[in-house]
């Protein structure tokens, strides 16, 4: 019985922003489980790449599909056609993400708009586009990907900190609307992961020995360490949990 809780197999998922890094890690560890995956990218032949790498890796059905997020009428129509051909998601995991990184009284603004909308606006367009064919339905599972920045400041990463603190109340509220029709929606916030998006942190020796110093695991995370956290929240294990954001953080959230 415990087994079959967490059982999505054959489940079709929505990954945003899953051609590379932290994304693909979390689609390749759908499709490990069986999950009929649906990458995404703004690079239509890298996604197709990957697809293809990830289908013969793991035998799960992969395809790939390429819009702009940030473009609210491009993601409606994109999402539109992707339901026509493969199905309504029963799985959507909003991963599309940027930082840039800039003193806060230096940030400019269009630096300060792009993270707005790629961090923030896109997980709101595609939710939107998605989520009335998954209430009619009556399922669905909706994961959006925080970070420890959305509890944790930093210099020079003040609006990316806003954007992932918008991310966790718009999970919150979407839960509110959408529970009534068995829609979960719930937050996994990572802690530090050697991403491409901060090779230049892992690459810096002291911003290392910092990032182990301030965790209590005394290291970065491994990307299979959030896949039992994902599994989790897209599987009936989780039927009656939403609106949350679970830190996968090594501890760092819990210690001052």
């Amino acid at each position: 019985m415990t087994k079959a809780l967490f059982d999505i197999s054959n489940r079709l998922a929505l990954i945003t922003g899953s051609s590379r890094g932290l994304g693909n890690a979390l689609a390749r560890g759908l499709a490990s489980q069986g999950t009929r995956v649906i990458l995404h990218g703004r690079d239509l032949d890298r996604v197709k790449e990957e697809a293809c790498n990830i289908a013969q890796e793991t035998g799960a059905s992969v395809e790939a599909v390429s819009f702009d997020v940030t473009d609210a009428q491009a993601t409606q129509q994109a999402v539109e056609a992707l339901i026509d051909q493969f199905g309504v998601p029963d799985i959507l995991v909003n991963n599309a993400g940027l930082q840039r990184r800039a003193p806060f009284n230096e940030y400019a603004t269009q630096d300060w708009d792009a993270l707005i909308a790629t961090n923030l606006s896109s997980l709101f367009y595609v939710s939107r586009a998605l989520t009335p064919a998954m209430s009619k339905r009556g399922s669905g599972k909706v994961i959006n990907i925080g970070s420890v920045q959305s509890k944790l400041a930093r210099e020079t990463i003040a609006p990316y900190s806003a954007t992932k603190g918008g991310v966790v109340l718009l999970t919150q509220g979407m839960a509110a609307d959408l529970a009534r029709f068995n829609i979960q929606v719930n937050c996994i916030s990572p802690g530090y992961f050697k991403t491409e998006m901060n090779t230049a942190l892992w690459q810096d020796p002291s911003f290392n020995q910092w990032v182990e110093k301030r965790t209590p695991a005394q290291r970065w995370g491994h990307f299979d360490e959030l896949v039992g956290t994902l599994v989790y929240l897209c599987s009936d294990a989780s039927s009656f949990v939403s609106g949350q954001n679970i830190f996968v953080d090594g501890g760092m959230t819990s210690v001052v």
